[in-house]
């Protein structure tokens, strides 16, 4: 168990214990299981536990370091969406949800792991990009930039807490010191989808102060028809004909 312990992993495995005392892996489980039992590991899941902390009240604390535990679950993978905005300072908002980005399938987007919640999304390899490394000790763990963060939840609203928080997010990025719009701009043809395009354009408008060249660069990158803002709020709402959008969250409560 000290070895255990003096590693620092996230999680701990079978391939973990079969290294450092070379026994089978059959061996290596029973051992796993029984250290559970005992309450010196809680598990995450089938063949993934973490070393609950010595004077934890309960063997099965919540687990602290969440972000590392995602790494080594759902790798290879990046913090994103609402749990990225809250490192950036982009939402005063808290979340008691882990959101991260995958390539690696997933039977739900909703799971529940050791204590700790998540929001999962599943991605190409292609469309992971835009991070950057954050560490917990000896744990490396990556976070999608301010710019990706921004991406992210336009493409997808409920991943940064629905419309009219996705507003929040992005009026503080598009009036705050991390904002980059050629960066962003450069991201969103990376990440390939009109309707990012579409979402990212309006905000820039409402909120920020761009170029006339960014905008029309951005008006390039829209897809035809319109969109909803927000899709899982009602259709209804005025349309940006610019952006091709109906924006059906209130932008005047931002």
């Amino acid at each position: 168990m000290e070895q255990l312990v003096a590693d620092e992993r996230a999680v701990v495995r079978a391939e973990d214990v079969l290294d450092a005392w070379g026994i089978s892996k059959s061996a290596a489980n029973a051992v796993l299981s029984r250290l559970a039992r005992k309450g010196w590991l809680q598990r995450l899941r089938r063949g993934a536990y973490v070393v609950v902390p010595l004077g934890a009240g309960t063997d099965t604390p919540a687990v602290a370091a969440a972000w590392p535990i995602a790494a080594e679950l759902f790798g290879p993978c990046f913090i994103s969406g609402w749990s990225a905005a809250e490192h950036w300072g982009l939402t005063d908002q808290i979340f008691n949800v882990v959101a991260l980005v995958t390539t690696r399938p997933q039977r739900a987007r909703d799971q529940h792991h050791g204590g700790i919640r998540f929001r999962v999304r599943t991605l190409p390899p292609e469309k992971l990009f835009g991070t950057t490394a954050v560490w917990f000790g000896s744990a490396r763990v990556q976070v999608a930039d301010p710019h990706r963060t921004l991406i992210d939840i336009l493409d997808a609203p409920d991943f940064g807490g629905g419309g009219r928080h996705v507003l929040d997010i992005a009026k503080s990025y598009w009036s705050g010191s991390l904002c980059e719009p050629k960066t962003v701009l450069e991201y969103a043809r990376k990440f390939g989808r009109g309707t990012v395009f579409k979402r990212l354009g309006l905000t820039a408008e409402q909120y920020g102060n761009p170029s006339r060249d960014w905008v029309e660069q951005c008006v390039e990158g829209c897809s035809k028809g319109i969109s909803l803002f927000d899709p899982s709020s009602p259709d209804a709402g005025p349309i940006r004909s610019r952006w091709g959008i109906r924006v059906n969250v209130p932008l005047e409560d931002t």
